[in-house]
């Protein structure tokens, strides 16, 4: 697994380039990241998460943790936790009406709530400067999280969830209208945490959608994954097999 990972993120990030972990929970991801020689900016409001991720990276400059949540507009936002499932607490109340209708959430249970400080992506970029890849992993949440988004990022992926599609066809619509001026994305999907891409080549907008609903009667989330067509330089990044 820890192999796949790296194979996969060592497409999108390299030593000295910076990567946002947007819903960064516990740290998995800044790992990977870490042994690419990548630079990481975490942005995590879970007080509990926070302490691990405090804990965790103390000793490391290379690792920012932001104990935000991030949305379309800087405020200040309620967020669901689930005490025994932490990773699935959200503030999205929506997203919880349509996944409590998915059986691998039955045992899911909202149990307590906590106020949080929310700001943009704009604004973390103008802090920390624009990342090479940008993982968003919300909850449900990762629309008002694009909507605080004004520039086309070289790379990104988000969450899906098969009884949340709606959600996903507009975060879709909002990186894809991103994409236009910037020569347009390329888009891949990985299933559950397989740390592999379902398609051997990139695809459109389209043909994304008809791979999403080809796993969704399977009910497994997973997360998509789009780059530029072309980025400014050129993609350094091996393919790692992906046309």
């Amino acid at each position: 697994m820890h192999r796949r990972a790296r194979r996969l993120y060592s497409q999108f990030l390299g030593p000295g380039d910076l990567g946002f972990d947007v819903g960064a929970h516990v740290g998995s991801r800044i790992r990977t990241w870490r042994r690419l020689g990548a630079r990481v900016v975490a942005v995590e409001p879970q007080p509990d998460c926070l302490r691990i991720l405090r804990w965790a990276f103390r000793q490391d400059r290379n690792v920012t943790v932001v104990p935000v949540a991030l949305g379309a507009r800087a405020g200040r936002a309620r967020m669901a936790l689930s005490t025994a499932t932490p990773t699935v607490s959200t503030m999205s109340p929506e997203w919880i009406g349509s996944v409590t209708t998915d059986r691998s959430f039955a045992r899911v249970r909202w149990d307590r709530a906590v106020d949080v400080n929310v700001t943009t992506l704009d604004s973390l970029i103008a802090i920390h400067g624009v990342p090479s890849f940008c993982k968003i992993d919300v909850e449900g949440f990762e629309v008002n999280v694009l909507e605080g988004l004004s520039q086309p990022l070289h790379a990104l992926s988000f969450e899906y969830i098969p009884s949340a599609h709606e959600k996903t066809l507009a975060a879709l619509a909002i990186v894809d209208g991103l994409g236009t001026a910037a020569g347009g994305y390329r888009y891949n999907y990985s299933p559950v945490e397989s740390m592999r891409f379902a398609s051997d080549r990139w695809l459109d907008a389209t043909e994304l959608v008809r791979l999403l609903e080809f796993f969704r009667p399977f009910g497994r989330s997973g997360d998509v994954y789009a780059r530029l067509s072309r980025r400014p330089g050129g993609y350094r990044r091996r393919s790692g097999g992906v046309n």
